[in-house]
């Protein structure tokens, strides 16, 4: 499969999983369809930025996004290119439309982006619904969004 989709993959399963090895994430992709090295996984997690942190939960050190501004913005506006196929205002909300179950990948990388003025985000299968406190703001977001995928 392609290296954007299962990269995509890699960040809505850290997103959704406590992932603690390189092997976890394989066998993770595994029965997600994606047949990977950990050679892949090893060139992915260091393509993506991602790192490790502590979990406030169990304590065990996990993969995480980095918070840190490194290229992987690249990496993200490229993945949001790749997975949106439509957005659009709806009253205060954005309603953005994703390629079949990578919303959850679309709603980190939004979360990641720290788009002006929206107050949460929540996503299904193929839909992403960022909450703004209203429509000028919704306005505003969809334009935002239009120029990152637009670059």
């Amino acid at each position: 499969m392609a290296r954007s989709s299962r990269q995509s993959k890699i960040l809505e399963l850290i997103s959704l999983y406590e992932i603690e090895t390189q092997d976890d994430l394989v066998s993770r992709l595994a029965s997600g369809g994606f047949d990977v090295t950990q050679a892949t996984i090893s060139r992915d997690i260091k393509e993506l930025g991602l790192i490790k942190i502590q979990s406030n939960e169990t304590g065990k050190y996990k993969y995480a996004v980095s918070d840190a501004p490194s290229q992987t913005s690249n990496k993200y506006i490229f993945m949001l290119k790749e997975s949106v196929i439509s957005f659009r205002t709806l009253q205060n909300n954005v309603l953005v439309k994703t390629l079949k179950g990578l919303a959850g990948s679309v709603c980190s990388i939004f979360d990641k982006l720290n788009i002006d003025n929206v107050l949460g985000i929540v996503y299904g299968i193929d839909t992403v619904l960022l909450l703004l406190q209203n429509e000028s703001d919704a306005e505003y977001c969809v334009r935002k969004i239009d120029s990152i995928l637009n670059c």
